[in-house]
């Protein structure tokens, strides 16, 4: 990976990191100052907390990225050390999901003279969690690329006692 696409991917992990920090930052501050605009229209409490919720799952994603990123550069990807960042994206993108659902549920009795909006946006979770199933796939890959990388450190061993 090149120094250019490293540096980019940093760049925007850091953006990323800092724009939902100062998010929950902005939503804690309303939530706990008191001046709470809620007209009751929607339950924007719950979403304001869904929303903290939703960010915490979006910096675990990007601080595991972050960590790939960085061991794609060492040339340490392909080992057991991996495995953990790669479940830390998983995990974050299951629960972004069902943060999703719940703001499904949170939105759903507002939509009830279109409930189209809501199965719209239960789709929406589905095809999150298909991005979960996705980066498992993955996973599984990475599984089979590190076990024939030690397969084959092995037999490079074996052939040099031989020789």
């Amino acid at each position: 990976m090149g120094k250019l696409a490293v540096g980019a991917l940093r760049a925007v992990l850091l953006v990323v990191l800092v724009g939902t920090v100062l998010v929950q930052a902005l939503m804690v501050w309303t939530l706990v100052s008191g001046r709470d605009p809620e007209d009751g229209s929607l339950p924007l409490t719950a979403l304001r907390v869904i929303t903290i919720l939703g960010m915490v799952s979006v910096q675990v994603a990007v601080v595991c990225v972050g960590r790939l990123v960085a061991m794609v550069r060492r040339g340490t990807v392909f080992s057991h050390a991996a495995f953990r960042y790669v479940d830390g994206v998983i995990g974050a993108i299951v629960a972004a999901a069902l943060v999703w659902f719940a703001v499904t549920i949170v939105n759903a009795p507002g939509q009830r003279d279109d409930p189209g909006v809501t199965v719209i946006m239960g789709c929406i979770g589905v095809a999150i969690l298909g991005v979960a199933l996705i980066v498992y796939v993955l996973r599984m890959l990475l599984a089979q690329a590190v076990a024939r990388d030690a397969e084959a450190s092995q037999l490079q061993a074996e052939l040099a006692e031989v020789i």
